[in-house]
């Protein structure tokens, strides 16, 4: 559709409302239209303009007869979530255009299949057996963070992206040599994600995408990926040889019936591991490391809380306990700038909330990055306060704090997450004094919430 095809007005003629409730306010497509180059480049301000004109909810027409709703509203995002999760799947973002890529493992299926999966493989992921996996991820921090350049700046962003993804292949494939491997591996889904935003933040090229042959190039670059990963499986198999690694939890884990696995789910298990387990670290521990930078009171607390920890890898279980306070700036660090800053639903029946009725397939969008700067759910809710997140005070935020997800979807890797990011934030501080000549940074919300440049100096302790 055409601008000066667009419809004129700013409400839509058949608002949603309820018996005795004003209308849920909808902005029109000629408002969007009138934004787009905007909301291109960064639709974060947009979604707050009109959060602050129009409510905690909000919807959003993106075509003649679409609509999106969006919400900050604490009890509606836990209804969808948590409470009512049943009458809701993800949208075909995920479940489609991020599967072609990747394949169906459980971060884009749905239903019984995505039951089934998440219950045989959820007890690789407990506290205790990822406890087994810590010297493995705290050698490959040590190696990643080693040798940064100390005095001037540099970009910690990239930096950050190679320990993640470095931290997760030997996570699963801890034995060998794997760099190469590696790095093709992460050029390859890197090169993926950048493709599934154009075809995200460019749909109407879709079938300029197709004709060109971009989206079967990338395709092929998956296929290699696949190819790859399938490799490396098959020589652990024929070896026979246990690493006590996280592919040998994955090759052990049997469904109800006592069946392993398939060879193909493996291998989707393993991509989303690699695809949504790097980016969403790398940008956490990038704010993480920035905030720190331009909060040196707070810095200065951390490091005294590490200074006495020996980081021996042989020790872990000892030191590991006392990095409480870095996991509390890390949960600071994820209220402000969360990686998944929205998360889309679509309804699969009617529902009324907070007074009004929404028919089925009803798009939502929950906005993480709103809730967890609503003024009216936190104090002071723009400032880096780590505070909010000492242990007797985290309940206080159960009902509107979101970094991983809610309900029977919360991310499955947000243990070994938190893992891997406090020992990389408490090992940096203990090593180095961290400033930046970044007054503010640039945020960049793609499939993840990103951050820009990110201009770090490193000033040796000792």
């Amino acid at each position: 559709m055409s601008e000066n095809q667009a419809p004129q007005q700013e409400t839509a003629s058949k608002p949603l409302s309820g018996a005795g409730n004003p209308p849920i306010h909808a902005v029109s497509l000629w408002t969007v239209l009138k934004n787009r180059k905007r909301i291109l480049k960064n639709p974060l301000p947009f979604h707050h303009e009109n959060f602050e004109a129009h409510g905690d909810t909000f919807m959003v027409w993106i075509g003649p007869d679409s609509r999106v709703v969006f919400t900050r509203d604490p009890l509606i995002a836990r209804n969808i979530l948590q409470k009512n999760h049943r009458n809701y799947r993800k949208s075909p973002l995920q479940t489609r255009d991020l599967a072609k890529y990747i394949g169906h493992g459980i971060l884009t299926s749905e239903g019984e299949y995505w039951r089934r999966h998440r219950k045989m493989i959820q007890p690789a992921f407990h506290k205790d057996a990822l406890r087994g996996l810590l010297g493995i991820m705290f050698g490959a921090i040590r190696s990643e963070l080693s040798g940064l350049p100390v005095g001037r700046p540099m970009d910690v962003f990239p930096r950050m992206s190679d320990l993640a993804f470095q931290v997760v292949a030997r996570s699963l494939f801890s034995a060998g040599n794997l760099r190469d491997d590696m790095k093709r591996l992460q050029e390859i889904t890197e090169t993926n994600q950048r493709m599934l935003i154009r075809e995200m933040r460019q749909p109407y090229l879709k079938w300029w995408f197709r004709m060109s042959g971009q989206i079967r190039r990338h395709l092929d670059y998956a296929e290699e990926g696949r190819g790859l990963l399938d490799r490396l499986i098959e020589e652990r198999v024929q070896s026979g040889a246990s690493q006590g690694d996280l592919l040998d939890m994955l090759l052990e884990a049997r469904y109800d019936d006592g069946s392993p696995m398939p060879r193909k789910q493996l291998i989707d298990e393993v991509l989303i591991l690699f695809t949504a387990g790097h980016e969403t670290t790398a940008n956490a521990l990038s704010f993480t490391l920035y905030l720190l930078a331009r909060h040196p009171e707070i810095q200065e607390r951390l490091y005294q809380s590490v200074a006495s920890l020996d980081f021996d890898p042989g020790n872990i279980d000892q030191w590991i306990r006392g990095l409480g306070f870095a996991q509390q700036c890390v949960e600071e660090a994820m209220r402000l700038f969360p990686p998944v800053y929205v998360i889309d639903r679509v309804s699969l029946g009617p529902e009324e909330l907070q007074g009004h009725t929404y028919p089925a397939g009803t798009t939502w969008l929950v906005s993480l990055y709103e809730l967890h700067r609503s003024p009216r759910l936190w104090e002071d809710p723009l400032s880096f306060r780590p505070d909010r997140f000492d242990p007797e005070r985290k309940k206080e935020f159960t009902s509107h704090y979101f970094p991983f997800g809610a309900g029977p979807r919360m991310c499955i890797g947000n243990n070994f997450a938190l893992y891997e990011m406090v020992m990389a934030i408490g090992w940096m501080v203990k090593k180095y004094r961290i400033t930046s000549p970044l007054p503010t940074l640039e945020v960049v919300p793609l499939i993840s919430l990103k951050p820009g440049e990110v201009l770090l100096e490193l000033h040796p302790r000792h």
